[in-house]
């Protein structure tokens, strides 16, 4: 990227938060601090009104606005790819908003940029076979949690839990939402529990915004779910994969902590970190006539106990 390119983008940048901090702009573009603040200068010379305090950041002064940016082909064609993401992996609130702010996006576009989008609209896709809602589930329920963490307003929702399938209500504190192997979930301080849970939003049954807000200094969300991984108890698995096999576990293998792999004559050798080690046999045993266990024997142990009980019940099936 030119100067030109960078000081302009950098602008945008200032423009696109309230206060911006100078190691912020130096990491994004892999300069050093002293650049920055030579960029920074050249916009003040420009009469750009930027305001800079130390130790804190800068910010541009509040009523300044530059005309709408325009956007590169490169640019639209990554609007475009979210757009479709998004349709298949959010909820029917976030689609509408964002289709909403697509029609904004193409409205600035140059008619070049816009006759490319429909040229290529057709040929982007995204299959997924999990939904990442349930029917019988409110299907707007992302929008309200980030509205709540916005302002800071408790949440009272019904919700079915997974280990039992009791529906119980809640008012709830929400810290964050996240994806996870195929699902939205929230993260939040559950008043009937008194302690922080993981609510999957398709269990989610109904959910409204309360008046009441919450003063309760959370902690991030990338802070607790960094706590909850160090203190799972990860196992390490080693296992062999014939080749030819381990080509159709690429998508599946990243849901059960895979890690590495070596790549030998006859076998892809995997290793995970798994918390889960019912869970990661019952995966196993779907391919296991193409594999083995390396390592834990407690781990070859288990799919022998796993392997006779259902033979067991094949077995009575047939008598």
């Amino acid at each position: 990227m030119n100067r030109i390119d960078r000081v302009t983008a950098i602008l945008i940048q200032l423009q696109s938060k309230k206060i911006v901090k100078a190691q912020d702009i130096a990491d994004r573009f892999k300069i050093s601090l002293r650049t920055v603040y030579r960029d920074i200068k050249t916009l003040e010379e420009a009469g750009i009104p930027i305001i800079g305090e130390a130790g804190v950041g800068y910010s541009i002064m509040e009523g300044y606005r530059l005309p709408p940016v325009m956007f590169t082909k490169e640019e639209a064609a990554a609007f475009l790819t979210a757009e479709k993401i998004i349709e298949k992996f959010t909820d029917a609130s976030t689609q509408s908003s964002y289709k909403s702010a697509m029609y904004k996006v193409r409205a600035v576009l140059r008619s070049t940029e816009k006759d490319m989008l429909e040229n290529i609209e057709d040929h982007i896709h995204v299959l997924r076979s999990v939904q990442p809602f349930d029917t019988s589930s409110v299907e707007n329920s992302l929008q309200p949690f980030l509205k709540s963490i916005a302002e800071k307003k408790v949440l009272h929702i019904k919700y079915t839990a997974f280990h039992s399938d009791e529906t119980t209500e809640r008012d709830i504190e929400p810290v964050g939402i996240f994806y996870s192997s195929g699902y939205w979930h929230a993260l939040a301080y559950c008043r009937l529990r008194k302690d922080y849970r993981d609510f999957r939003a398709d269990r989610i049954n109904s959910i409204v915004i309360k008046d009441e807000q919450f003063n309760k200094e959370h902690p991030s969300l990338k802070t607790y779910l960094d706590q909850i991984i160090q203190q799972q108890q990860l196992q390490k698995i080693i296992i062999n994969v014939k080749r030819d096999t381990a080509k159709y576990l690429q998508g599946q293998k990243l849901y059960y902590g895979f890690v590495s792999e070596k790549s030998s004559k006859d076998f892809i050798q995997m290793t995970f970190l798994s918390a889960y080690s019912e869970g990661f046999i019952r995966w196993f045993i779907m391919f296991a006539d193409h594999a083995e266990i390396v390592y834990p024997e407690s781990l070859q142990k288990m799919l022998q106990d796993h392997v006779s009980k259902i033979a067991d019940k094949v077995l009575a099936l047939t008598i």
